[in-house]
């Protein structure tokens, strides 16, 4: 655990492995701790991965009211990459909230920015509504809350994820209730299409990953972020904190999918690829 001051405030950080430069953004309600095992694995590529505490979660101050928004958060993050001068173009992988950060970023600082890896995120366009596709922004609060219970079960999935909302979410839900509130609304209405499309005129290598058994981010809202960046995706088997509940399997998924791989290793993407692999239920 390693720590750096911005702006008067001590932001606590992950800072594992050694190589080329990873920058792994968490999702909302949670913060770095949460996700120890998934860096730890990504580390195993042969990479460096830094997982710093998005402002308002693991103790790190919120943004002032004038810089939330996703531009806010994205030079959050660039203060935050300059200041432990950590070395870029960096692969950035982000989950949920964490995704919607990194597309901000990688749109706003292009030269920071090699390749996205998003697993769960946010910043689609659509949802599912009785037969029709609406905008996210119209989805109301309880039927977010109505999919929560299902990222934590089935039982197995629940003695991995019910001891990290335990110990992190709630002690970040105690600690600073209004940033769960924000942020909340932030992501609800997150509509980063334009940004998606501008990172395909980039021409920017990114992968999407996401959970079949996801209902706080809908198969709609997937396919819309894949049809903006112009890429099919790749379906695991899982909900949407997957990779929290099964880090192992993430990190078969990023050794032996070349793509993926390739990614996060900053290296040529092979021309042949394994799309839309899976893995057994959680």
């Amino acid at each position: 655990m390693a720590e750096i001051d911005i702006g008067g405030d001590t932001v606590r950080y992950l800072d594992i492995g050694k190589g080329p430069t990873v920058l792994f953004l968490h999702g909302w309600g949670l913060d770095h701790r949460a996700y120890l095992r998934v860096v730890e694995q990504i580390a195993q590529q042969g990479v460096r991965v830094v997982a710093p505490a998005l402002p308002g979660f693991g103790g790190t101050d919120e943004l002032r009211d004038s810089e939330h928004s996703f531009q806010g958060y994205a030079e959050w993050v660039n203060r935050f990459l300059s200041l432990t001068a950590l070395p870029t173009p960096a692969a950035v992988v982000g989950h949920s909230f964490g995704g919607g950060v990194a597309i901000q970023f990688a749109y706003d600082f292009p030269n920071r920015v090699s390749s996205l890896l998003l697993v769960n995120s946010i910043g689609g366009s659509a949802w599912h509504d009785d037969g029709i596709v609406r905008a996210m922004a119209d989805r109301p609060l309880w039927d977010w809350g109505l999919h929560f219970p299902s990222d934590i079960w089935p039982l197995r999935q629940a003695t991995h994820v019910v001891p990290v909302i335990l110990t992190d979410a709630i002690s970040n839900l105690l600690r600073n209730p209004s940033a769960y509130v924000r942020v909340a609304g932030l992501a609800r209405r997150a509509d980063l299409t334009p940004q998606l499309e501008a990172l395909r005129e980039r021409e920017l290598p990114v992968t999407v990953l996401w959970g079949n058994r996801d209902g706080i981010i809908p198969k709609e809202s997937f396919e819309a972020m894949c049809v903006a960046l112009g890429t099919t995706g790749t379906v695991v088997a899982g909900s949407h904190s997957w990779i929290i509940a099964d880090p192992d399997a993430f990190g078969e998924l990023i050794t032996n999918d070349e793509r993926i791989a390739a990614l996060v290793r900053q290296v040529p993407i092979p021309s042949k690829v394994t799309r839309n692999s899976g893995f057994g239920p959680l």
